[in-house]
């Protein structure tokens, strides 16, 4: 008997179906090769902080790495916390306070956006400070000040490592215990 044009064409379609896909592994291989790349790029353990190109961080043969902090950002023009800016420079050493109450303020916001644990109680809580090399230590002084008064007294100040010609920013803790100094 004569297969009917649709039992012929039902039998190639179960033959088609029943044989064993085949993975296609250029696809594979170009996927885990961009993935090995990246994994290369990305898996450094160095850790960098972000910088404003209008900072020249001062040089340091520190071997401390800085811990993921807060940080304050002050320049020959602008003090910023985060990518913020604050206050103007000029307008901060004009004025004759030993605090900064544009920063206070700031920083009391910060500090509310989330609860204090226990070892920042105990300790303060922590902030790096990114400053110029050129920023006069006044300007320093009182940006410190203020941090410690607003219980922002784990203090780091971030400096450019220099050994066997690497550069790298790292951090150095300065503790302070409290306003002043």
């Amino acid at each position: 008997m004569k297969e009917s044009l649709r039992a012929k064409r039902m039998q190639k379609h179960h033959r088609r179906m029943g044989s064993m896909s085949k993975l296609n592994l250029v696809s594979l291989m170009d996927i885990f090769t961009i993935l090995v790349f990246f994994l290369l790029i990305n898996s450094s353990d160095v850790e960098v902080l972000s910088t404003e190109k209008s900072i020249r961080l001062p040089e340091s043969q520190a071997t401390q790495k800085p811990d993921t902090t807060l940080l304050i950002k002050v320049n020959n023009e602008d003090l910023l916390v985060g990518t913020r800016p604050i206050a103007k420079v000029k307008d901060i050493l004009s004025s004759g306070t030993l605090t900064i109450d544009v920063l206070e303020k700031e920083l009391a916001y910060q500090a509310g956006r989330r609860p204090a644990t226990e070892q920042e109680k105990e300790k303060g809580r922590a902030v790096t400070i990114l400053g110029d090399q050129s920023v006069p230590y006044e300007l320093l002084k009182r940006i410190m000040t203020t941090c410690a008064a607003t219980d922002f007294r784990d203090i780091s100040l971030a400096v450019t490592q220099i050994q066997s010609n690497v550069t790298a920013p790292v951090s150095t803790s300065v503790s302070t215990t409290g306003a002043g100094g």
